[in-house]
């Protein structure tokens, strides 16, 4: 494909979104999780509505890895290679990024991502694997979040003066920036080149969103190792940005952008708080719908809300639809899955049985154990009703944490046996995640406060009439509507309670009401069981979602 033959689909394309990963389909595995879903969702939201976008991320060509689990739950990771050759066109354009003194070569797949309105939103993929590179800089490209820090520094460093020399390369005029956390930050510092030190000029130019609520979330360099990797970059210019001590990629875009925002309300607060003296906006994310929802649910809206793939908000009116569809859809969905487990694990659930289910990036602050704090209570409601529950989740290849909380399920999942059906999915992405949120009957989430930014997976769940049950933090404070979008674990944020009671209070409040409000409703009360699950459609999912999220992008950040 030549460059001329690109400009009808690449003209007037005037947003570019930076993102370390990018999750789109399974076939294109450049994702590790929530990132780089929402990213998927704000490009496929973008192309649904035709917004003038561009996306610029890393073509991370040995994905994330594969996850092995054994019968104890002990992961092992599995390098998984993908071709991007079969479904994208590499660009003849190529750029120069300095690297320890060494020109890197730097070409980019082009991806077209393609909505069912017409919209079209290119996305490139930056590749360094090029025989003209030396092998170590060909790698930069293979690893998501692989490697050590002067790895992750090379990376950031092809993602952000890589990237905008891209678009220059390809003839893009390009209104705003939008760097998606502190990985692609070194693009402002590649405009100050640009525009001959002007502040305010790549301020104007320049959208920040911070996407963790956490200190260590936030990446920090030695300069030290910044003047040996970045030999040609000037260090003042970064001194003066991002920090005097190490530079903090996250310091550098809060200073070098005219708009800065935080994934939700909660996280607003909380990054204002962390970064004294600025000021931090809140859009909360949200989900792409016709992606996130199930099929024989998709089926069900098209019927009897038709327009709603583009106009979410529609979903509002779901009581259009009758109780005894709505059931069925969900029944339908929930067997799909049921039969999915019994193909990989061969474990036999039941769909008429209540099913929590759990699944997202396994790390030590997500608590996925929370569930099993008190094993012997838990094991008299599952006697007293039968329970069963579905977990999925990575953990990161050097986050031991993790590693244990799965191993730790397992083991819980012998010691209920027969009393408690408890199954674990390997190897989770897009597709399995689709298959859960679309058929368990409540969404658990246990996340340590506040350290969940927003977190999406309960938006995805309510799409699929799945009703959340979760603590208050992130995205959920704002959904939340006791016994009406669903149920609260523990205090509330703004509640002043010891800390030594607040776990407490946590477990307390999960098994009270998974045992006497929850339980009951699903298997006594299937009416009130039914308005809850309409409630979640049309009180969160026709709200919680990425149109909503891209047309405020639009009218606050980028107009």
């Amino acid at each position: 494909m030549q460059v001329d033959d690109l400009q009808g689909v690449l003209r007037g394309q005037k947003i570019a979104y930076f993102s370390m990963e990018v999750g789109l389909t399974n076939d294109v595995p450049t994702y590790a999780g929530g990132l780089g879903t929402l990213a998927g969702d704000a490009i496929r939201s973008s192309a649904d509505l035709k917004l003038p976008l561009v996306a610029v991320t890393l073509i991370s060509k040995k994905n994330y890895f594969r996850q092995k689990l054994d019968s104890n739950g002990r992961q092992t990771e599995e390098t998984n290679q993908w071709h991007p050759e079969k479904l994208m066109t590499m660009l003849p354009n190529e750029v120069n990024v300095q690297i320890e003194g060494r020109t890197v070569k730097v070409k980019a797949w082009l991806y077209k991502y393609q909505s069912i309105t017409g919209g079209i939103v290119p996305v490139l993929f930056l590749d360094t694997d090029l025989d003209v590179n030396t092998q170590e800089d060909r790698e930069i490209s293979f690893y998501l979040y692989g490697g050590d820090e002067r790895y992750r520094l090379k990376q950031e460093a092809i993602l952000g003066f890589g990237g905008v020399r891209m678009l220059d390369a390809l003839g893009f005029k390009v209104r705003k920036y939008h760097m998606n956390e502190g990985h692609s930050s070194f693009l402002s510092v590649e405009l100050m080149h640009k525009y001959a030190m002007d502040k305010e000029k790549v301020r104007e130019l320049c959208v920040f969103t911070t996407h963790t609520p956490i200190e260590a979330g936030h990446d920090k360099f030695n300069y030290e190792l910044v003047s040996q990797v970045l030999e040609t970059v000037d260090l003042s210019v970064l001194k003066q940005y991002g920090g005097k001590e190490k530079l903090n990629m996250t310091l550098l875009a809060l200073n070098l952008s005219t708009y800065v925002n935080g994934v939700a309300k909660r996280h607003q607060e909380i990054s204002s708080k962390m970064f004294t003296g600025y000021e931090i906006h809140a859009i909360t994310n949200g989900v792409h719908s016709h992606t996130w929802t199930g099929e024989v649910y998709r089926k069900l809206f098209d019927k009897y809300l038709p327009g709603w793939v583009i106009e979410p908000e529609l979903l509002a009116k779901v009581d259009l639809i009758p109780d005894g569809e709505i059931w069925q859809a969900h029944q339908q969905q929930k067997q799909i899955l049921i039969n999915y487990i019994k193909d990989v694990t061969n474990i036999q659930l039941d769909p008429e049985v209540f099913t929590i289910g759990f699944a997202r990036r396994a790390t030590e602050y997500k608590r996925a154990t929370l569930l099993f704090s008190n094993i012997e209570r838990l094991r008299k409601i599952g006697r007293r009703r039968k329970l069963q529950v579905i977990f999925a989740g990575k953990a990161h290849p050097r986050d031991e944490g993790g590693k244990r909380l799965i191993e730790q399920i397992y083991t819980y999942s012998r010691q209920l046996k027969g009393d408690i059906e408890v199954v674990y999915i390997e190897n989770y992405d897009m597709d399995i995640a689709a298959k859960i949120v679309g058929g368990v009957d409540v969404w658990l989430n246990t996340p340590l406060r506040p350290m969940e930014a927003s977190g999406t997976s309960g938006m995805k769940a309510a799409h699929n009439g799945v009703i959340n049950f979760s603590v208050l933090d992130g995205w959920w404070i704002e959904g939340w509507i006791e016994n009406l979008t669903g149920w609260s674990i523990g205090p509330h944020p703004k509640e002043n309670i010891d800390d030594s009671m607040y776990f407490t209070k946590e477990i307390e409040d999960l098994y009270n009401k998974l045992e006497y409000v929850i339980m009951p409703k699903f298997y006594d009360d299937r009416d009130r069981w039914i308005r809850l699950m309409k409630n979640s459609i049309g009180k969160i999912a026709y709200y919680f979602n990425s149109h909503r999220m891209m047309r405020r992008y639009v009218t606050e950040a980028y107009l």
